[in-house]
């Protein structure tokens, strides 16, 4: 059964949203991911996130861009936590989206991440989905032990190679 729903209000947000997704699976996290407009197809929107919890979801994550009403609409459907993405756009860059999801009306709250930010907001639910799961916290808190070892390879390699060498290995 799910526990996260990934939603999109179009294909073209995919290749932001797959990162969400990858990030899900990392950690074994079960999701459903879905293509939905909360304008183009309202009834059909209402039903998925009013029926959500119902099904298991205990976590929507939704991408939007430009008038970024998915993740807001969402939130007022939805009774549990809900993440924002906003998504880069060619007029604006992504920062209307990014106003449009994280102005939201009191009493109405949407998490949001930063701009394309969709692996923080997998983590982000993963994180939330561990207030109750013991096992996810271990995962991660290895992920965390694994980005700080990343860190600490780079920071030596750089000690011995030098920033000129290192950059032409980049």
């Amino acid at each position: 059964m799910a526990k996260v729903g990934i939603l999109m209000g179009s294909d073209s947000d995919l290749p932001v949203m797959k990162k969400a997704a990858d990030m899900l699976e990392k950690f074994g996290v079960d999701y459903e991911m879905t293509i939905i407009s909360a304008h183009r197809m309202p009834d059909i929107f209402v039903n998925y996130a009013s029926g959500a919890e119902e099904r298991g979801v205990e976590v929507i994550i939704a991408g939007a861009g430009g008038a970024a009403h998915l993740p807001g609409m969402c939130a007022a459907l939805f009774d549990l936590p809900v993440i924002g993405i906003p998504i880069h756009t060619k007029s604006l860059g992504g920062v209307d989206s990014l106003y449009s999801i994280v102005q939201m009306p009191s009493g109405i709250p949407v998490a949001t991440v930063a701009i394309d930010g969709a692996a923080n907001a997998a983590i982000l639910a993963a994180k939330i989905l561990a207030v109750s799961d013991k096992e996810l916290r271990g995962r991660l808190k290895e992920y965390k032990k694994e980005m700080k070892e990343g860190v600490l390879a780079k920071a030596d390699k750089l000690e011995k190679l030098g920033y000129e060498k290192y950059i032409q290995q980049m």
